[in-house]
């Protein structure tokens, strides 16, 4: 269907109509800021609106154009920033009230190779505070809702990251991913999110959570805006193919456990019969035990995020939010014996899925065992823990993608797809695929 609105063109789209005079950067920059005006009440993804730099930026991507300088695919594309993502000049507050007067002094590496490649920066878009769990009311601003279902959680951290891209607020957001907080936000919020290999991209100018796991990514509305995106961060390149004769590694026991949504495993199913249609083949594998996994991993992320911030939690408890004070403060509770424990188990889990790359070209499972939860599950005041397969990518640093594979209870669920480290270009021409075989990028949640 044609698009109702410049928002709603895709990246190549929007460049096609830049480069042959349909389009202005201006006019596109301007139909998103109007975007952010009439939904963004409803939806609190943007927590700083930048409209007349972004408006300046725009006029200088048109004013390139016409001159001839033509900084590739992105020039002209409005973008969004989670707010741990230094841009200078701007609030970036990190969703903390104990940060509530920051302002960054430098943009960092990946903002800025975006606007070196003639994209335009429009603002802020939200976090769960200093990237931890949520949504708490008690921290700085409220937590974005669900474009899906205003009564559900868009999960966490790139919270506004999401929310935004999948309200048609903006085409490409950047996210940070510690644990799985690109991929299951855009799992629950039925958008693209891609969790590059360690140190892809800078994490300079990024606050810092956990810094073994760390890692920055776009989160986007379909699988070439995110590669588009990504190949600038990068200063890569991408060409879409098929994926006739790839083979496959499907991990369909991950999805095995008791808090999967019933409609997960048909769906997962039916999602490698899809990659299977399109040429792939498809081997189930054994992975190692997802448990004792995801129990490391997180002893890590805890720990390391007590070292980074321990010292702001103690010196002003009070400027910190319940949720966040206690997930940092538990950091404080990992014993040193059971964090080298943890941290010795990343090199043979890398060696295990490094096995199955040596085999395979990627892997497949599902993002998240279900949909988004209700808001209501939160009323306690307390974070409640969400059933993902995400953190092992985050330990052994190689690249997943997160697309939407359809819905459970009229929310999105995601398919995850992961890759040897470098291997990008074969994971996003796997979801190119997938996504131009089914319609669940598709569909788009209903707003005015």
């Amino acid at each position: 269907m044609p698009a109702s609105s410049p928002c709603d063109l895709s990246i190549a789209e929007a460049g096609a109509a830049l480069r042959n005079g349909g389009l202005t950067s201006v006019a596109l920059t301007c139909a998103h800021l109007d975007r952010i005006t009439a939904r963004d009440g409803a939806i609190g993804a943007f927590v700083h609106v930048a409209g007349a730099e972004a408006l300046a930026a725009a006029e200088l991507a048109d004013r390139d154009l016409a001159e001839g300088r033509d900084r590739g695919p992105m020039h002209g594309i409005p973008f969004a920033v989670k707010d741990i993502i230094d841009v200078a000049g701007w609030p970036i507050r990190w969703g903390s009230r104990a940060q509530a007067g920051r302002i960054a002094t430098e943009t960092a590496p990946a903002v800025a190779a975006l606007m070196a490649a003639g994209a335009v920066p429009l603002g802020v878009v939200g976090t769960y505070e200093m990237a931890t769990v949520g949504p708490d009311g008690s921290a700085l601003g409220r937590p974005p809702v669900n474009p899906w279902s205003r009564d559900h959680i868009t999960g966490g951290s790139s919270s506004g990251s999401a929310a935004a891209v999948a309200a048609g607020l903006v085409r490409i957001a950047l996210g940070t991913d510690t644990g799985g907080s690109v991929r299951s936000p855009s799992a629950y919020c039925g958008v693209v999110g891609l969790k590059p290999t360690y140190d892809a991209v800078s994490r300079k100018g990024v606050m810092p959570l956990s810094p073994s796991l760390d890692c920055v990514g776009p989160l986007a509305r379909c699988v070439g805006d995110a590669a588009l995106a990504f190949a600038a961060l990068t200063g890569g390149d991408w060409q879409a193919g098929g994926i006739d004769g790839l083979s496959l590694a499907y991990g369909r026991g991950w999805a095995i456990d008791d808090a999967a949504h019933p409609a997960l495993l048909p769906l997962l199913d039916d999602a490698a019969s899809v990659l299977s249609l399109c040429g792939a083949r498809i081997t189930p594998v054994v992975l190692p035990d997802y448990a004792p996994v995801e129990s490391a991993g997180s002893d890590i992320l805890l720990a390391e995020g007590w070292a980074a911030h321990g010292a702001t939690v103690e010196a002003n408890p009070e400027a910190i939010g319940d949720m966040a004070r206690a997930s940092l403060c538990g950091g404080k509770l990992v014993p040193p014996e059971r964090l080298a424990k943890a941290r010795a188990s990343v090199a043979p889990l890398t060696e295990a899925l490094d096995a199955v790359f040596a085999q395979h070209a990627a892997l497949i499972l599902p993002t998240t065992l279900a949909p988004a939860p209700p808001f209501s599950a939160f009323a306690a005041g307390q974070a409640v823990w969400t059933a993902m397969r995400t953190i092992p990518f985050n330990m052994t640093g190689h690249p997943a993608l997160s697309v939407p594979m359809g819905f459970a209870d009229d929310l999105p669920l995601g398919l995850q797809i992961v890759g040897p480290k470098g291997g990008e270009a074969t994971i996003l021409r796997i979801g190119a695929a997938f996504e131009a075989a089914t319609d669940h990028s598709v569909l788009q949640p209903l707003l005015a």
